[in-house]
């Protein structure tokens, strides 16, 4: 290589390297364009992270998809705010009689270390014969890949527990422990579970946490387990809460609002909790999704960094925020 090719090189990893060090800027509730200036169709959605990469993975409801197949894609960024598209993973007709009305929703995708496989749990649903309701099914789906990115081969589905499962969440904790959240309106409340070895079943019941509510997401911060969820409002965004507690099996505190209740939870719905760590300061990002429901494929993400510690946990106004990937470090401008 001569000098001025292995130059061209070198400025090219020092611009790269200095861009992902820079703090970038994410501005909540407005269109996120992706690497080929689309919309991120990532609703609903949950992320994992493998080395420095972050993989987003949701609902895409495109307007030109086939109406007869439910569809999930994953994205791919190295800081949050600049997201290339990697694939549609899921492009699935019915795969179980399931009829033509079924649901796919809240996909997420978790990383077995041991069968270096990776596993997608996602809601299912359907109208049962004769019930009114296309959301009687309440079951969970699986599917699983060998590759972060590929197409996902569908497994099956089943009710955890042998509970109705409806909205579901997934938690990670610092441990690698993986555990699947699940709504269950019998129950009127929430089930955390923990996932068997190869992440293919439910293994047991660590808690029902007895609130009715749904969006369930959960992080570990500072010793304590914090735990939001949504009141089941369908479509129509609420007051969304948090309890907190020592442990994953509680006793859970009673529940707060993370907001003033007058905003709605400024018009969205909590998916998950995202902790990034970095030498200077640990940042819990609220994802969240503004749902438009006569126009899914333009509804928009509420990305905010929270006031978190303490046992408190507050929901700012959405505004324009930094994140610098590095240090860890948020800050809203």
């Amino acid at each position: 290589m001569n000098r001025t090719a292995l130059l061209t090189l070198s400025l090219a990893t020092l611009g790269a390297a200095l861009a992902l060090a820079a703090p970038v800027t994410i501005r909540p509730g407005e269109s996120w364009p992706d690497d080929r200036g689309r919309h991120v169709q990532a609703h609903g959605g949950g992320i994992i992270k493998l080395g420095d990469t972050y993989y987003w993975f949701g609902e895409d409801r495109s307007q030109d998809n086939d109406p007869g197949k439910r569809y999930v894609a994953c994205y791919s960024s190295m800081d949050l705010a600049h997201w290339t598209f990697r694939n549609q993973v899921i492009k699935l007709a019915d795969p179980d009689n399931f009829g033509p009305e079924w649901v796919l929703e809240r996909p997420k995708v978790f990383f077995n270390a041991q069968t270096k496989q990776f596993v997608m749990y996602m809601h299912i649903d359907g109208r049962l014969p004769g019930h009114k309701s296309r959301y009687s099914l309440a079951r969970v789906g699986v599917a699983v890949c060998d590759t972060v990115d590929g197409d996902y081969r569908f497994v099956k589905s089943f009710r955890p527990l042998g509970k109705e499962s409806r909205d579901i969440g997934q938690f990670i904790d610092d441990d690698g422990s993986a555990y699947l959240i699940f709504e269950s309106r019998p129950t009127k409340g929430f089930f955390i579970a923990k996932l068997s070895g190869d992440y293919l079943d439910v293994e047991k019941e660590v808690c029902l946490i007895d609130a009715p509510l749904e969006g369930g997401a959960i992080v570990h911060y500072q010793g304590l387990y914090y735990a939001i969820g949504s009141a089941l409002t369908g479509w129509a965004p609420n007051p969304n809460k948090y309890a907190t507690a020592t442990a994953l099996a509680g006793p859970w505190s009673e529940f707060k609002d993370i907001a003033p209740p007058e905003t709605n939870t400024y018009g969205s719905q909590s998916t998950m909790m995202l902790k990034v760590t970095g030498p200077k300061a640990t940042t819990v990002i609220f994802m969240a999704d503004i749902w438009k429901p006569e126009t899914q494929w333009e509804s928009r993400y509420l990305w905010m960094p929270l006031e978190i510690g303490d046992g408190k946990l507050w929901l700012p106004a959405p505004a324009e925020w930094s994140l610098d990937i590095t240090t860890g470090e948020a800050a809203i401008k």
